[in-house]
Parts: structure tokens; sequence; C-alpha cells
């Protein structure tokens, strides 16, 4: 970019706004009238960024710079005249985009929920063999309690299917055969 495009892009803003000054083809910059206080000196570009800086007038006229720190405003950075602003960078339109990362897919809720049952399927049979015989004893004891008395009372799944969506039970419909 050109000098001069570079320069017809560039604004200079007092108090965000409230005063504007344009840089003259040499890049100097001059803002007159300006009543004793504190004010906020920032170039706007397109392309580029420029730190502010905060100016303090008195009212005898002098004035005094500072780099502007909005985190911490009693830091005090003193500036000399003339002020010189150096861009930051580029300004950054669009944000970088996020890299993939494992931990990114192991910390998932949805993996969390699949891994953590598999990896205790897997540990606690160690861990039972790892525990002393009578404690062995007392989780088997317990494990048959939970057990049903007998698991050829329950009805066989695909008889229940074909009930449901068969009309009747399998069983019926074997003994009306065989009466034909």
């Amino acid at each position: 970019m050109g000098q001069n495009k570079w320069l017809q892009s560039a604004h200079v803003f007092v108090n965000g706004g409230q005063f504007i000054g344009v840089p003259d083809q040499d890049g100097s910059f001059m803002i007159s009238g300006l009543p004793s206080a504190s004010y906020v000196v920032e170039v706007s570009h397109p392309t580029f960024v420029f730190p502010p800086f905060r100016v303090d007038i008195n009212s005898k006229g002098k004035f005094r710079a500072r780099k502007l720190n909005n985190v911490q405003p009693n830091k005090v950075e003193a500036v000399e005249y003339p002020l010189i602003f150096k861009a930051q960078g580029r300004a950054p339109y669009f944000q970088k985009r996020e890299e993939w990362r494992i931990t990114d897919m192991l910390m998932n809720p949805m993996v969390l929920m699949m891994v953590l049952p598999m990896v205790l399927i897997f540990l606690m049979p160690k861990m039972m063999n790892a525990a002393d015989d009578e404690t062995k004893k007392e989780m088997e004891e317990s494990m048959n309690r939970l057990k049903p008395p007998s698991a050829n009372n329950l009805p066989d799944f695909s008889e229940t299917l074909t009930s449901w969506f068969g009309g009747g039970s399998s069983s019926q419909a074997a003994k009306s055969k065989k009466k034909k």
C-alpha cells in the first residue's frame, strides 16, 4: 500500500471522535483548539491497529502524554512529544480457527459415558481376583441373592414378541394346529 493511500485511510480521533484529525502527507497531524482536560488520542485505520495515548492538557497550556493502560490506570508510562504512533500489527478481523486436540475428544461427555463403563467392566474382574477368599465368597453370596430363583420361569423373548405382534401366543397357535 502506498504512503499516500495509507494516509488517506488513517484518521486521528480524540475522545472517540469528539475531535478528529487527518494526517498530512508526511504523516504528521495537528488538532488545535482543545480545552484543558484529559483526552484519549487514537489512530483509526482499516488495516492496522495502533496503541492509544492519554494526553493531559492543564489550564496553563502544558501537556503530558502517556500510554493508555485500561487494565492498570495508575501505571504511568510517559511518552515524549511529538506522539509517534507505531502499528502493533494487522487488524484481527477473523478469529483463528481452533485446532483439534485429542483431549477435546476424550473429555466429550458421550465418550466418557462409553469409556468409563468399559473400564469398569474390565477392571472389576481384576479387582475380584485380587480380593481375598472371604471377600470373594461374600460377593458371590450377594450376587446369588440378586438372581431370580429360577431363570426357567421367565418367558422366552421371541414368544413375547410373537404374542405382541402376532395376535396371540405361539403355544396357542401350536395347540390349534394339533386339533385340526
